[in-house]
């Protein structure tokens, strides 16, 4: 039913996507150009040489993405998109004159950007999943907004994510209802960043934000076939972003290729920000030739990787496992020497690092929306009743048992001064070190997705283990798909700040293995039209 009604939509819609796409046509007094840029997986680099070569326009990309989002997102029932931005054409308009006028694009001119719904956006609803924000929209940019928007890149839509940011396993909202996964709908794409992956896997934009507290960007990174970026605690300011666990908060991006989160972290990581006090850990620790510079595809060449099988070898799904064991061959493969190792005691060191804190972090937060907001307090969330069924459990326990981070007898400080944190993270390196590895490698996740409405389906996330409570940057790439069409992802977790490393790791092996494709029920539109 939900094919048909999407087929139905593409032929009713087919004329009004016409001029949409990004392309130049031949005719009778001109010959026939390049082939036109079809925005379907089509990358930073992609955009910004189809403008140059004049192509495409900002504009016309804008709409491209916009006649996808208006095609697939609800008439497929994804729900991915929470709000379109009304502001975006005019963002692109004034991106054209700007090239038109200088010759010049910026580092990510153009570049059109799904954003998770707990990032403020200025003048762009901003609600975190919560209902009892509806209509809300900041004067200001989250941080790394204001930054990216500096660079040129602009916000396409809002997506929708897991209330509150509450479930690493599902991305429901009472603002928007419940996230599908595109390689299959019947299925979870994890969450709580579920909405940017399903947008960004669907080529509903270029690129993506998502936050991570525990698993919500590399989950839902590795449940949609994407490259999804974790970085160093400190390395990114979450100011402007709705909290979780500050804690363990981060945000990082969220892309089709590590050559895209590369761009966009290299923005993100804007240094030192006074609204985020981590950040100052992070004072010095961007390469000073930019985080590009380590995209080799060469880069495992020499490498040494450890395998940490306490993580691979918790009750895998024998499909995932095996397209593990596939992906440890292809590291091997691509020049990298492997080894396993072991953490010791490592059930011991990893326990009882959870705090829970959101009371005290999300009252901060929305306190400092100002009086415009809605609701100022946890209390008057509740208190208004705007919340989906699942939540309420959670905010009730939040409330009654939350913490403060200054708690010392709770153990709920941050990761550069909180004893048992550093000492986790000092037995994660120290085993780095004995078997001198650049990088510990596992899935992401040791089991598929979980079918929509399966909560006991929820099983096999090992992002929530290590680099959380360690502060330790983890990214995940694609390692194939289980089962014919669910995606599964490799995870490498590095050293503090050694963001280079990873990167260049990751790049070369996803360029020796090339597992990422496309959803296949959500193709490119029809239609094609000349550009002038």
């Amino acid at each position: 039913m939900l094919q048909k009604t999407g087929l139905l939509l593409l032929r009713l819609l087919g004329a009004a996507f016409l001029a949409t796409s990004c392309g130049r046509h031949s005719s009778p007094d001109r010959p026939a150009a390049r082939p036109p840029l079809e925005v379907t997986e089509a990358s930073i680099a992609d955009v910004q040489q189809a403008l140059q070569r004049g192509d495409c326009t900002c504009e016309q990309l804008v709409r491209a993405y916009q006649a996808r989002i208006a095609a697939y997102d609800q008439p497929t029932q994804l729900n991915a998109i929470v709000v379109t931005n009304p502001a975006a054409l005019e963002t692109a308009r004034q991106l054209d004159a700007e090239y038109r006028r200088t010759g010049q694009l910026r580092p990510l001119h153009c570049t059109a950007l799904i954003v998770k719904d707990n990032y403020n956006t200025a003048g762009l609803q901003t609600t975190a999943g919560s209902l009892a924000l509806k209509g809300f929209a900041p004067d200001e940019d989250a941080t790394v907004v204001k930054a990216l928007k500096a660079a040129g890149a602009l916000v396409l839509a809002k997506s929708n994510m897991a209330e509150w940011a509450f479930s690493p396993m599902v991305s429901i909202s009472s603002i928007a209802g419940e996230t599908r996964n595109p390689y299959n709908l019947a299925y979870v794409p994890a969450g709580s960043s579920g909405g940017t992956a399903a947008a960004v896997a669907t080529s509903f934009g270029t690129a993506g934000l998502g936050t991570d507290t525990g698993n919500s960007i590399r989950g839902p990174s590795s449940h949609n076939a994407l490259v999804g970026f974790r970085p160093t605690l400190g390395l990114l300011s979450r100011a402007g972003i709705a909290p979780l666990y500050l804690r363990n908060d981060t945000g990082g991006p969220m892309a089709r290729s590590v050559a895209d989160a590369t761009r966009l972290l290299e923005v993100m990581a804007t240094g030192p920000d006074p609204a985020d006090p981590l950040t100052r850990y992070g004072t010095g620790k961007r390469p000073a030739k930019g985080y590009q510079a380590y995209l080799d595809p060469k880069g495992l060449a020499g490498a040494r990787i450890g395998v940490l099988r306490t993580l691979s070898e918790r009750h895998p799904d024998p499909q995932v496992k095996a397209l593990f064991e596939q992906a440890v061959a292809d590291l091997r493969r691509a020049g990298a020497t492997v080894v396993d190792v072991e953490i010791p005691a490592f059930d011991r060191v990893s326990a009882g690092h959870w705090c829970s804190v959101f009371k005290h972090d999300i009252n901060h937060y929305l306190a400092a929306l100002g009086p415009r907001s809605p609701v100022q307090n946890i209390d008057q969330v509740l208190a208004s009743g705007k919340y989906s069924a699942y939540s309420k459990e959670n905010l009730e326990d939040e409330i009654t048992h939350g913490v403060s981070p200054s708690d010392n007898e709770a153990g709920c400080g941050e990761a550069y001064t909180d004893p048992r944190r550093i000492a986790f993270r000092e037995a994660v390196t120290a085993v780095m070190d004995q078997y001198q590895v650049g990088a510990l490698v596992y899935p992401t996740w040791n089991n598929p997705p979980a079918k929509v409405g399966d909560f006991k389906g929820y099983k096999g996330d090992n992002s929530q283990l290590i680099a959380p409570h360690t502060g330790q940057p983890a990214f995940t790439v694609p390692m194939g798909f289980a089962y014919d069409q669910l995606p599964a992802g490799l995870q490498f977790l590095g050293r503090s700040f050694d963001e280079p490393l990873l990167i260049k790791y990751a790049y070369a092996y996803e360029q020796a293995t090339h597992h990422r494709r496309a959803p296949a029920r959500f193709p490119p539109l029809p239609g094609k039209v000349p550009m002038k």
